[in-house]
């Protein structure tokens, strides 16, 4: 599936795949009208049984389920990375209140940078699939470098501490999986299955129904149709980070408020 199509807004992906499904069944419905108008070859698609259809509209559907199924995990775990990253944030956040002073000032700059990087270059990168785990984001390392430099003096600055430092561990960990998840897709073996196979269906209704046009079109209209839903479903969904129905990085800009950018 082309990506320029997956960004699209779902309005526009659906006009362009209703159009190029319902071509493509005109065209099948066409070619079988015209191959069939001889009395021999008529007589020919008229011997295949209707008792094909089932099977064939039976495995669309399994191969739909599949690869939705696909999608909608990795949409998923893409929405819970971002949630957990979140939250781990907030809690260095909360816990630096510990170490009051430039110690808490730095920790929550640090956290607002990093923030900031993310919505305003990561997720574009992640959109693209071009994201990548080879270099720790700068901000976090800060933040890492500032609380294991602390030097706490009571009971509950200590357990602020190690605390603050397993939530960034938390949060990075979660990077690293939206990050991962960013290059998840379906892949082209899947998508050519699943078109082949309704292409396939669209053929037998054709042939089943070559002596009546009429119920031939309306057989295959609707089965088009069924088609082209299915399509945007999987690919409206397709890439956890692209698109209309994208996972976006609200979450972790509400972590601290002044990392909202001013023009957001």
């Amino acid at each position: 599936m082309n990506y320029w199509l997956e960004d699209l807004p779902v309005l526009w992906m659906a006009c362009i795949v209703f159009g190029i499904t319902f071509a493509i069944t005109g065209g099948i419905l066409i070619l079988v009208w015209t191959v069939a108008s001889g009395g021999e070859r008529l007589r020919s698609f008229k011997g295949v049984s209707a008792a094909i259809l089932p099977p064939l509209g039976i495995i669309f559907g399994l191969l739909t389920a599949f690869i939705a199924a696909q999608v909608w995990n990795d949409m998923d775990r893409a929405a819970t990375a971002v949630n957990r990253e979140a939250s781990a944030l907030r809690t260095v956040v909360l816990l630096s209140a510990a170490f009051p002073g430039s110690t808490e000032a730095g920790i929550r700059e640090s956290i607002r940078e990093h923030i900031q990087e993310a919505a305003r270059e990561e997720w574009p990168m992640m959109g693209r699939q071009s994201s990548t785990l080879t270099l720790v984001p700068a901000p976090i390392y800060h933040t890492l470098e500032m609380i294991v430099a602390l030097n706490p003096t009571s009971p509950g600055q200590i357990t602020a501490q190690r605390e603050m430092l397993s939530a960034l561990e938390n949060a990075m960990d979660a990077r690293r999986q939206r990050i991962i998840l960013s290059h998840s897709s379906v892949n082209g073996v899947k998508w050519t299955c699943l078109l082949a196979q309704a292409a396939c269906m669209l053929l037998a209704i054709a042939v089943v129904h070559c002596d009546n046009r009429g119920a031939g079109a309306i057989a295959a209209g609707i089965f088009a149709a069924g088609v082209a839903l299915s399509v945007i479903l999987i690919a409206s969904h397709d890439r956890p980070f692209t698109g209309q129905l994208s996972v976006k990085p609200g979450p972790l800009l509400e972590v601290v408020p002044e990392s909202l950018s001013p023009d957001r």
